[in-house]
């Protein structure tokens, strides 16, 4: 089983077209592609032009490869946009200044830090309290059928350590979030994407966050968070292997192919497998 829901093309920020990411994963094997365009305060698509061209791709791949048409849709972005989409991935890029600035915690890092400066007065713990206190309402917000890059606050820790993410002031907003998400029985995707471009070592979430959502009887699938075709599988083998080593024994892909979205248990030992 090789499967992928977090995608993105040129119709928002991606490298390669539609067309290209499709014919790339039926060249890996892939049973399952997702498409998951942006749609969000800083990159949104043409929304019509974008389900237009997936649902030519569904038909032009029926009976060989099962192609679904995602939406990535932000915490704070309006869901009308995603109406039409078969699954929404729910995710946190910004957290929201008292005066409504957004802030993006993922674009830029001297971005970040002039903000954080202007209004957490610095204190990057209180920032990543305020990006869980909003991430632990991206269900309610969004509807979403899965949790998108959970800990996408700490993506720049690696090269500028502003946190430690082993301190408890980060770690009670983290874990609480979580704890309220997984009470709503949504999955959390294990993301690659920022391992396969050279940003993190680690996934998203955290090995330590991902033992946790073990703990807490959450649920678990597997994106790439591909924005090139070459990066569609990137990293698969990692994240198996970290989901093992918390105790996960299974993965979730989405499949519409009896004509209704529903969720498919995979063994982790079997993910990734090309047919």
């Amino acid at each position: 089983m090789l499967a992928n829901f977090h995608t993105h093309t040129t119709l928002c920020d991606g490298k390669d077209t539609p067309e290209e990411m499709a014919k790339e994963a039926y060249r890996q094997g892939f049973s399952i592609l997702g498409f998951s365009g942006h749609m969000d305060s800083d990159i949104h698509m043409d929304i019509a032009a974008y389900y237009r061209e997936i649902g030519r791709l569904k038909a032009l791949y029926e009976g060989r490869m099962e192609i679904i048409t995602g939406v990535e849709l932000d915490c704070l972005y309006a869901p009308a946009c995603a109406k039409e989409a078969d699954y929404i991935i729910g995710s946190t890029h910004f957290v929201q200044a008292e005066d409504g600035t957004l802030i993006s915690v993922d674009s830029d890092a001297e971005e970040l830090v002039l903000l954080c400066g202007r209004y957490f007065g610095g204190d990057y713990y209180k920032l990543a309290r305020a990006y869980y206190d909003l991430e632990a309402q991206v269900y309610e917000r969004t509807g979403c059928t899965f949790i998108g890059h959970f800990d996408l606050v700490v993506r720049f820790n690696d090269e500028r350590h502003f946190l430690d993410e082993t301190d408890r002031r980060y770690r009670e907003g983290a874990l609480s979030a979580m704890e309220a998400l997984v009470r709503h029985g949504v999955p959390f995707e294990i993301n690659t994407g920022a391992v396969n471009r050279g940003r993190k070592k680690d996934l998203y979430p955290s090995r330590f966050l991902l033992k946790a959502l073990h703990d807490m009887g959450g649920e678990i699938l597997i994106n790439s968070d591909a924005h090139q075709k070459e990066l569609l599988s990137g990293g698969f083998d990692q994240a198996v292997a970290s989901a093992i080593s918390c105790g996960f024994t299974h993965t979730n892909v989405l499949t519409k192919r009896q004509g209704k979205l529903a969720w498919q248990q995979v063994p982790l030992d079997t993910f990734g497998t090309r047919i």
